[in-house]
């Protein structure tokens, strides 16, 4: 579409010589231009080239921005936002065994991060103890942990009862209940911990990311409800729910559509918690949220200022939330690995830092930067000493931290958080109709709506329309391909060590508690009554392992066979 004609509002059409300046500029730049279409974002948005008083008026100020921690929320879930801290720097980490991951995290503290992540192997996320899988798949994509002594060891020397600790657990969270565990021995109560379970979104695994789908539909419902509630009362300061639309947009949804999915999810969430007798103005400010931040810089500022005025809005009207901490929308964000290249990998940094610098704007309170060689393999400590880097050059170096919302009033920003806002809500109306988050899943209809866009995507990078640095565009001889040494996997006799540790962990321990604890286990999660998740808690402290857990409760509820969509 071409550029078009705006009618202005009478506060605007006081601009003198506006409408004068205005025809100039358009005919000239028609003339330089050619007239050609403009350009469409990935959420489908039109953008114009130049934006005005025509297209934002500041006579909504308050209506649509207001001030940080107040109504609205666009600005920012607290009044003095990253000027009065600045947010996490969350990295995730995850290698080899525990030995490994507690080197890591240990350097990358001393490196500034202030939060940790911990990434488990792929077998956990599977559901499987290091026992069950082929020894050559052990420690490639992240850390072994399958008992107590395993967690201890990758938090010794770290203290656990400070550090804010996200663990990538998957429903039954085998992972917090390990780290409770390992709290209790130090003496350290469970009620101290901080931190999230940052991957108990099963909704968002059923739908694009299957390995972490443990259990069918029903049972990962239940156990989330459960862990939500016990957490709850027992665990205040942890935040038990990381809803994430990072695997959406990953997968090939539009900004727009994996926001809406997430706070259609979200909606979900909080119906299901609401018809277990919980209290929103209780539940609500424990619900955390997970992004990925694409490359499309403007478009990505725009989603995050839109979700926290729909937030807080849902919470407000829809779930009648009166506490204000019940309103903000607290989210971490990731840079996108999608957008990442095998390609020239160094050309990675830029890509990362821009990301990052649309996330800080966004407003987000942690940060993840993706290492520039992550599309490799995990992250080599080079590039991982430049990801964490990147973050403290743009708090420190490039003050990003000095104002708060600094696109706030922009005309285009302004423009498009309104567009955003209204697809994103057009979004949540059609999984609304659909009967709501879960039944859009089971329907496979989000899973069509995502293959779609994905598709669209793509035929859009194959004709070039969307460049791609060192791909598509810019591209060079092999030869001249940046070169980097390899990460290589774990040597085979520290997995076997980490094997016999395993082997001796289940011979040693007392084998009447572990047994009790699983035969408990089994009566919760076929009783209607008993919170599954203290289950799971009481039978990681009697030495059950993760693996026996998982495979106990997918003997009741049945295995996680997410639905595929042609």
């Amino acid at each position: 579409m071409s550029l078009d004609h705006h009618s202005h509002d009478p506060l605007q059409l006081a601009l003198p010589g506006f409408e004068q300046a205005e025809r100039t500029w358009r005919a000239e730049y028609y003339a330089q231009t050619g007239g050609a279409p403009n350009p469409t974002n990935r959420s489908g948005i039109e953008v114009k080239p130049l934006y005005t008083p025509a297209d934002w008026s500041g006579a909504r100020y308050m209506e649509a921005l207001g001030f940080p921690g107040q109504d609205a929320m666009t600005r920012g879930i607290y009044a003095s936002m990253h000027r009065g801290r600045a947010w996490s720097q969350r990295q995730l980490i995850g290698l080899g065994i525990p030995t490994d991951y507690n080197a890591r995290l240990k350097a990358m503290i001393a490196g500034g991060v202030d939060a940790g992540s911990l990434i488990p192997c792929n077998s956990v996320y599977r559901g499987y103890d290091a026992d069950e899988v082929d020894p050559l798949l052990l420690g490639t994509c992240g850390v072994v942990v399958n008992t107590v002594d395993d967690m201890t060891t990758c938090y010794d020397g770290v203290p656990v009862g400070e550090l804010s600790t996200a663990l990538n657990d998957p429903s039954p969270f085998t992972l917090l209940a390990l780290l409770i565990a390992t709290a209790e021995q130090r003496g350290i109560p469970a009620d101290r911990l901080v931190g999230t379970s940052n991957q108990s979104d099963y909704i968002s695994h059923f739908v694009c990311n299957h390995m972490f789908f443990r259990l069918a539909l029903p049972g990962a419902r239940r156990v989330l409800v459960d862990h939500i509630a016990y957490c709850r009362e027992k665990m205040p300061r942890w935040n038990p729910l990381s809803i994430v639309g990072q695997h959406m947009q990953q997968g090939g949804a539009t900004p727009a559509e994996a926001m809406g999915f997430t706070l259609s999810t979200a909606i979900q969430y909080a119906e299901d918690c609401r018809a277990a007798g919980m209290d929103m103005n209780d539940v609500l400010p424990r619900f955390t949220f997970f992004f990925d931040i694409s490359i499309s810089f403007f478009e990505e500022i725009a989603k995050f200022r839109a979700a926290r005025r729909i937030w807080r809005r849902l919470s407000q009207e829809r779930f009648g939330a009166t506490e204000p901490k019940a309103w903000r929308f607290k989210f971490h964000g990731q840079t996108s690995g999608v957008d990442l290249t095998r390609e020239q990998p160094l050309n990675n940094v830029a890509r990362v830092a821009a990301q990052a610098i649309a996330g800080i704007f966004g407003g987000l309170q942690s940060l993840h930067t993706d290492a520039y060689d992550e599309v490799l393999s995990v992250p080599t400590e080079k590039a991982a000493r430049i990801a964490i880097a990147t973050q403290e050059i743009l708090k420190h170096e490039a003050r990003l931290t000095d104002v708060i919302d600094p696109l706030g009033g922009s005309y285009y920003v302004e423009a498009l958080t309104d567009q955003m806002e209204a697809e994103i809500e057009a979004v949540i109306a059609r999984i609304d109709d659909a009967g709501g988050m879960y039944a859009a899943v089971e329907d496979g209809l989000v899973q069509r709506m995502i293959g779609e866009s994905a598709l669209a995507h793509q035929a859009k990078v194959d004709n070039g329309e969307l460049p791609i640095i060192g791909v598509t565009r810019a591209r060079i001889p092999e030869a001249e391909e940046e070169t980097r040494e390899p990460l290589r996997p774990p040597p085979m006799e520290r997995i076997e060590t980490q094997l016999a540790r395993l082997k001796a962990y289940k011979t040693d321990r007392d084998q009447t508690a572990a047994q009790r604890g699983l035969d408990d286990l089994a009566r919760a999660a076929e009783s209607e009554n008993e919170n599954v998740y203290a289950a799971v808690v009481a039978a990681a402290r009697a030495g059950v392992t993760h693996g026996e857990i998982c495979g106990k409760l997918r003997a009741v509820y049945g295995f996680g066979d997410p639905l595929i969509v042609p």
